[in-house]
């Protein structure tokens, strides 16, 4: 039985998701915790873009908290075109085409699948219909620069809203998947 897919990025209201630790402090409490530990759950492979995998696995290793307790075990799969083979840190680069490669990966083994980032990666598998469902956390702020995942590359593109919450901090959780 294939496995399921999915996607999950912090936004702002004008659709930032780059840097969104510049954003998110004061609207990220226990409640956006809660929901993002229910995400987790059940995630056995994570797909990451080369970027955020760098910064994450010089970060990540030493934290003790409740992301650091799931990131680190998990199989990490990174999506690059410079780095190869078996890289510690749980990690495997992706060879090859990213789609072909994670529709593979949904083929085999058991448990979740989710892909954390970066924003060319979550794109381009969204796009794809690879992702099941695309998670968006909009935060109540606004900021004017940063790269945003719907950008002015992406035709246009419709897609179905299949859950939503607002939490107590502000965020709107807004899950979509692709309009088939």
């Amino acid at each position: 039985m294939p496995r399921t897919i999915t996607a999950h990025l912090f936004s702002s209201v004008n659709g930032v998701v780059e840097s969104p630790d510049r954003f998110q402090f004061d609207a990220f409490g226990p409640e956006e915790g809660e929901l993002m530990s229910n995400a987790l759950d059940g995630v056995t492979d994570v797909v990451i873009g080369r970027k955020l995998w760098q910064e994450w696995s010089e970060y990540w290793p030493g934290a003790d908290d409740p992301f650091g307790a799931f990131i680190n075990p998990v199989r990490k799969h990174v999506v690059t075109g410079s780095l190869s083979g078996d890289l510690g840190w749980n990690s495997t680069a992706v060879t090859g085409d990213p789609v072909e490669y994670v529709e593979r990966l949904r083929e085999s083994g058991s448990g979740g699948i989710t892909v954390a980032g970066g924003i060319d990666t979550v794109r381009t598998l969204f796009l794809a219909g690879v992702v099941d469902t695309l998670t968006l956390t909009v935060h109540p702020v606004a900021t004017g620069d940063g790269r945003r995942l719907f950008d002015e590359s992406v035709p246009l593109t419709r897609l179905t809203l299949v859950d939503s919450a607002v939490t107590g901090k502000g965020n709107a959780v807004l899950t979509y998947a692709l309009r088939r």
